[in-house]
């Protein structure tokens, strides 16, 4: 029973450190000026085509990051002059910070069956 728990424990404890830490993420988002183009709120891009964040999930939001720093001729990369640009000079904790907080924000976004 105490190897199950200590176990448990362990678990817990690596995810916790596993993910971003939002207060971080809410200062790398201000510093790298996300919200110019994807609203103060991360629900109101200045352009339609640009996504709502807030809300999204902490491990795509991530994913989609390290892909713009890829780019379009990089392995599971993403093509975007704006965003490439953006994303280049991010640390990975950046990414992960700017992640969860992204996440913990209210979304809009609706899921149909």
């Amino acid at each position: 029973m105490k190897k199950m728990l200590a176990c448990a424990v362990a678990l817990l404890s690596f995810n916790a450190v596993a993910g971003g830490n939002v207060e971080a993420g809410k200062e790398a988002a201000k510093k790298y000026n996300c919200a110019s183009c994807h609203g103060q709120d991360y629900n109101t891009p200045i352009d339609p085509s640009y996504p709502k964040l807030a809300g999204q999930h902490e491990d795509y939001l991530a994913q989609s990051l390290v892909a713009y720093q890829r780019g379009a001729n990089g392995t599971n990369g993403r093509g975007n002059a704006i965003m490439g640009a953006q994303a280049k000079p991010l640390t990975r904790d950046d990414i992960r910070n700017i992640a969860a907080y992204l996440h913990s924000l209210p979304g809009q976004l609706v899921l149909r069956k």
